[in-house]
């Protein structure tokens, strides 16, 4: 009896259009560390803009000083990419009956492979951090930089020599992120840290720096200032699996800035090849990762 294989793509259809739910169940890390947007175009453009300085005294009779500098300063690209992977169950599987103890494993294989994928763009946003990306654009610089550019100077969000993680260098950059952090006109931001992000290395450091809340390592009963310095840090630690720095180390702070853009969800599909009779299994989705604001990250990356 010949083999329908046109009944047996609709029998497992539903079973393919299932694994779209369980892949928005994986637990992930990235939106630990991204904030999601909805896009609808193949390049989203970000300005940052500069708006007004600091009021100016005026005497009697004297004339009001005017800021025409307001506007927009700089303009962040994210350009989406295409990801895709696909399997085939052969024609002499469908024959034998073995399709049926392929298609399950290798649909849960397909949502893990293009999880981890999205883990390693995501994450590859800190990895670079220190490399400008001339088609980002922005204000010149990488995205953690000892020199971005404001009126009147430069702000950096990484300390003047590269530190290992510890409570003086944490301590330093949970200040630095409150006192220096200022917008396009100078006005400070009121930038908070509230997450520390760390490599699977430094995850004993990070429990003993942000889970005790006596001073870690000392025999004296002073507080851990890092739990109350500049509100302390609200959301502790978290362990990045994809960071291939085992050193580096990462704050990030109240102001949005890093992104995730999501073009076109996770969609699958199958169907039956002409030429081998194979059935041909296959998932898709478009997105990107990017950033627009440094003020939202501070970061060393020690060597």
């Amino acid at each position: 009896m010949a083999v329908n294989l046109s009944a047996i793509k609709d029998l497992l259809l539903p079973g393919l259009r299932g694994i779209e739910g369980k892949y928005e169940q994986i637990p992930s890390q990235y939106d630990k560390i991204f904030t999601k947007h909805e896009s609808k175009m193949a390049l989203e453009r970000t300005a940052e803009m500069r708006f007004l300085g600091l009021a100016q005294l005026k005497t009697e009779g004297g004339q009001t000083a005017f800021d025409n500098g307001a506007g927009e300063r700089y303009v962040y690209n994210q350009e989406h990419t295409e990801i895709a992977l696909g399997y085939a169950i052969t024609r002499k599987a469908v024959d034998d009956n073995l399709y049926k103890t392929q298609f399950m494993p290798s649909n849960l294989g397909l949502i893990e492979s293009f999880q981890q994928t999205k883990e390693i763009y995501g994450a590859n946003v800190l990895n670079t951090a220190t490399t400008y990306n001339s088609s980002i654009g922005g204000d010149g610089k990488a995205l953690v930089a000892s020199d971005h550019p404001i009126d009147g100077g430069t702000v950096s969000n990484t300390p003047a020599t590269q530190v290992e993680l510890n409570e003086a260098s944490l301590l330093n950059g949970m200040i630095a992120v409150r006192a220096n952090f200022k917008d396009q006109a100078g006005l400070k931001v009121f930038a908070r840290a509230r997450k520390l992000i760390v490599p699977t290395a430094l995850e004993p450091v990070a429990i003993r720096l942000t889970k005790t809340e006596l001073r870690p390592g000392t025999a004296d009963n002073d507080v851990n200032a890092i739990m109350m310095t500049s509100g302390g840090l609200p959301e502790g630690y978290m362990v990045s699996d994809f960071l291939t720095s085992s050193s580096a180390w990462f704050l990030l702070t109240n102001i949005d800035g890093l992104s995730y853009m999501e073009r076109v969800k996770f969609e699958s599909d199958m169907q039956v090849d002409f030429v081998t009779d194979n059935l041909l299994v296959k998932g898709y989705e478009r997105y990107s990762f990017g950033y627009y604001n440094w003020r939202s990250i501070f970061a060393s990356f020690p060597t």
